[in-house]
């Protein structure tokens, strides 16, 4: 079984990012790291060929500068190899041009099932993955909480608010995983060492075939106009409770409109 798990690199939360003051977006001219939500993705990508006891895991990122530090903490956690695209015509791109993108570098890798994360920490769209299954005219299933692989078909617990609903559909597919879904592993110390030798095939957009004009800033359907700092946050109420102090409690329940 060969599965690709689409995994972003993106800008150390630990570390304030900064904006680009012409275009509002957050500078990526930094060391990426692997985006936790991905994380899951990949770990189950793991077990699912382990589980299968053949195939492998390919990573599938879009990143600028050939930046890779993200990619080698998966491999090292596992995956057998990686495709990066890379070309600075992909800078500007949205949630669209970006699924484009991922979608034509997995078709070249023709998987039996594609994994992502619900959406990134970094953009929050969660609209890549059905986008991508879209594009490669596949089934999607969004949400999963647990995948299990039977024959040629996956079948699928998909998370919802009041539990889980049971689905399945017929492989190749697109799932969306949610954090939390396995606990992804560490990579040891032999992995980390592995990982410098494992394979990261390198593309462009002339490589995969696409026209730079239908990606990056001049593809975009979307624009940052404006970006407002997050208030500061006001101080508590103290309530000194002199035997009237439910009445201040029930009172600001009332407020808040949750009775």
């Amino acid at each position: 079984m060969n599965i690709v798990v689409c995994v972003k690199q993106i800008p150390d939360p630990a570390d304030p990012g900064q904006l680009d003051s012409a275009t509002q977006t957050l500078k990526r001219d930094v060391k990426l790291i692997l985006d936790e939500s991905d994380s899951y993705g990949v770990e189950m990508g793991l077990q699912l060929v382990d589980a299968a006891g053949e195939g492998e895991v390919i990573l599938v990122s879009m990143a600028p500068n050939n930046e890779v530090s993200g990619l080698r903490t998966a491999l090292a956690m596992g995956a057998e190899r990686a495709v990066l695209i890379s070309d600075e015509g992909l800078a500007g791109s949205d949630a669209l041009s970006t699924a484009k993108v991922l979608a034509a570098a997995i078709r070249r890798c023709d998987p039996d099932l594609v994994i992502t994360a619900t959406e990134s920490s970094d953009g929050y769209t969660g609209t890549v993955p059905v986008q991508v299954a879209e594009l490669l005219d596949l089934p999607s299933i969004t949400f999963a909480k647990s995948i299990e692989i039977e024959g040629g078909s996956a079948k699928v617990r998909r998370q919802t608010e009041a539990g889980y609903d049971e689905v399945e559909c017929n492989l190749p597919c697109v799932v969306s995983v949610t954090a939390g879904v396995v606990e992804p592993r560490y990579p040891s110390f032999k992995g980390i060492m592995s990982a410098k030798n494992k394979t990261v095939e390198e593309l462009d957009l002339a490589s995969l075939g696409i026209d730079p004009s239908s990606v990056g800033w001049s593809g975009a359907r979307q624009q940052i106009v404006d970006v407002t700092p997050t208030p500061a946050r006001e101080a508590g109420e103290i309530v000194h409770d002199e035997g009237q102090a439910h009445e201040r409690i029930l009172a600001f329940i009332d407020d808040l409109k949750v009775l």
